[in-house]
């Protein structure tokens, strides 16, 4: 029974966010081709993604260590461990481009929208990196916040262990002095985990925005990695032992 409530629920979350998202997805087209407007396709994006977690009935916990600063851009760093990671990054406040894989510009309407309003990269070729870093830059001149994932895509064999970060998000930050957010998403491999099923478990969901970095003109990025990394480790450690008191 449990198994067929899985599907059911899961059934039922997969065909919402599909059908949800073909019927913003007219607004986002006019956002993105109205010259000036890609930030408030960005904005009907937030919104999209905080109806959905209510209309799937999934309630999601947020702790803020600290409030973001309204005019100040940040770079958020978070765990990435499931496909619930990404609309669940929704709930950032302000405006804010994902750094993510430019295989999602290949899924349909989704891919669209993510390569007009965001930024996609391809960690295996130089010109796409370097690309990536200038639009990132520009981003952040521009007010924008960033969301990446630092571990590059859902690597981890054994959550909620992560994987050594990779450097790109760092060396932004040192080099135009943006302070890092680092975020938790603690119950999502739970939730949704990466076992090739697609079959949602119900688990009230858990996002932790912890205290802003800001690197300092000493800091290397091998220091600034390793402060963040060991922010989202602890925290996803304390969850861990909680659920099993």
């Amino acid at each position: 029974m449990n198994n067929l409530f899985r599907r059911i629920y899961s059934g039922y979350a997969g065909l919402l966010f599909a059908l949800s998202f073909i019927l913003i997805f007219p607004f986002i087209l006019l956002c993105i081709w109205i010259p000036g407007f890609k930030k408030f396709g960005r904005k009907i994006n937030r919104y999209w993604a905080r109806v959905y977690f209510t209309l799937i009935g999934l309630p999601v916990k947020i702790v803020f260590e600290s409030k973001p600063k309204k005019d100040q851009p940040y770079i958020y760093l978070a765990n990435h461990f499931s496909y619930l990671d990404i609309p669940m990054m929704g709930f950032i406040p302000g405006d804010v481009q994902f750094v993510g894989k430019a295989s999602i510009r290949k899924a349909p309407l989704f891919g669209y929208y993510f390569k007009q309003l965001h930024i996609a990269v391809d960690r295996d070729r130089l010109k796409s990196r370097a690309e990536t870093m200038r639009r990132s830059m520009e981003a952040l001149e521009k007010g924008s916040g960033l969301v990446i994932f630092p571990e590059g895509g859902i690597y981890t064999k054994k959550p909620p262990e992560m994987v050594p970060f990779k450097n790109g998000a760092f060396k932004l930050s040192i080099s135009k002095q943006i302070p890092i957010i680092p975020v938790t998403l603690s119950y999502n491999h739970l939730i949704l985990p990466d076992d090739g099923k697609l079959l949602l478990n119900w688990n009230p969901a858990k996002m932790v925005f912890h205290q802003a970095i800001y690197p300092t003109e000493q800091e290397t990025e091998d220091s600034l990695r390793q402060k963040c990394f060991e922010v989202i480790q602890k925290q996803l450690n304390i969850d861990q032992e909680s659920l099993l008191e």
